[in-house]
């Protein structure tokens, strides 16, 4: 595993990577390999030294109006809870996004996605529990890269909004 921060680059620059540093806003970034095929944040955290708990994913939902988009950062140990999340936005319900319009919608692939960078800005929705810690870790742009941010700087900066979304798993 390699690390860095915003004045250093892994191996492959990511667009997260390119806009954070644009925009010098302060971050960390992890890269690592997965080798036993795992993408799971127990297996993720153990690689790059961190709690579980400051590992979140990054989850596309489709709303009830045809071709709404939505994006929920939450935390790997959590499921998203899809009551709590289609009333932070305002829809009747929502639904997983299916795997393989992920790319084509997004830019990013399953185990890579990012709140940050994606094709089109989609409103954005981060679980509270973020604000407990000075940094969380979401993707940087590709599986094997992660960063981690001020979960504020990270709000500001994709105009994301503080709610209750996880349920336990």
């Amino acid at each position: 595993m390699q690390t860095g921060d915003a004045s250093t680059s892994p191996k492959v620059k990511t667009n997260v990577l390119r806009l954070l540093a644009g925009a010098q806003i302060p971050f960390r970034w992890y890269e690592y390999e997965i080798l036993d095929g795992r993408l799971d944040a127990k297996s993720l955290a153990t690689t790059i030294g961190e709690p579980e708990e400051k590992v979140f994913k990054t989850l596309v939902t489709c709303g009830a109006t045809p071709r709404t988009h939505f994006v929920f950062v939450i935390p790997a140990t959590m499921e998203l809870d899809l009551k709590k999340a289609a009333k932070a936005c305002g829809q009747k319900y929502i639904e997983m996004l299916p795997q393989r319009d992920l790319l084509p919608l997004t830019g990013y692939v399953h185990g890579g996605c990012s709140p940050i960078g994606q094709k089109k800005l989609f409103p954005t929705w981060i679980d509270e529990t973020a604000i407990l810690f000075d940094y969380i870790c979401v993707s940087g742009g590709r599986i094997g890269l992660n960063i981690a941010i001020a979960p504020e700087t990270l709000r500001n900066f994709i105009d994301a909004q503080f709610v209750d979304l996880g349920k336990d798993k």
